[in-house]
């Protein structure tokens, strides 16, 4: 077989294994570009984009293992990049826009609530939580993650939990 027929084959696989990756993973991402961007539609065009910076250097990926940190990283810098790009064109001005355009994404108070319970907490129990309900890892997954025994992972979130239920400030919002 030439070259060049292997090159097309070893494409034709990272493509698959690529589209694999997007079609497992997506919806994860787009939870940590929501709470990165706070909309949806921000977070879409975050996703995308960090994928795409992803697509481009997938051969150069040596360990397909770190995947998720590699996509979660490209996400951070692209965010930053677009707030410092974002900040240098807003201007202020004397004039108020001709009608106040209603913010769909802010209707709940209670992302906000839930997002300044999580803040509370400790650092450690913070990332057990994200990594456990936003990012849908198990407790090993967790455990390797944080470097910690599994049986820390577990009180670590069974501890936080609890502080967010007696959180008065989630208990305020909850409802009747």
């Amino acid at each position: 077989m030439s070259s060049a027929g292997q090159h097309e084959e070893s494409r034709a696989s990272d493509d698959a294994a690529f589209r694999e990756y997007v079609l497992t993973r997506g919806t994860a991402l787009l939870r940590i570009a929501t709470m990165l961007t706070g909309n949806r539609a921000d977070a879409e065009d975050l996703v995308q984009a960090a994928l795409a910076k992803t697509y481009l250097a997938w051969g150069k990926i040596n360990d397909h293992a770190a995947l998720d940190a590699y996509v979660r990283r490209a996400m951070v810098n692209t965010h930053i990049s677009w707030w410092r790009r974002r900040r240098l064109e807003e201007y202020p001005t004397d004039e108020l826009p001709d009608q106040v355009v209603a913010d769909h994404a802010r209707e709940s108070d209670m992302a906000e609530v839930v997002r300044r319970a999580l803040d509370r907490l400790p650092q450690r129990m913070r990332a057990a939580i994200m990594l456990r309900y936003f990012e849908d890892m198990t407790e090993p997954e967790i455990a390797v993650a944080l470097g910690v025994s599994l049986g820390t992972v577990k009180s670590t979130v069974s501890r936080a939990v609890a502080r967010l239920r007696i959180d008065t400030e989630l208990g305020e919002n909850s409802g009747p």
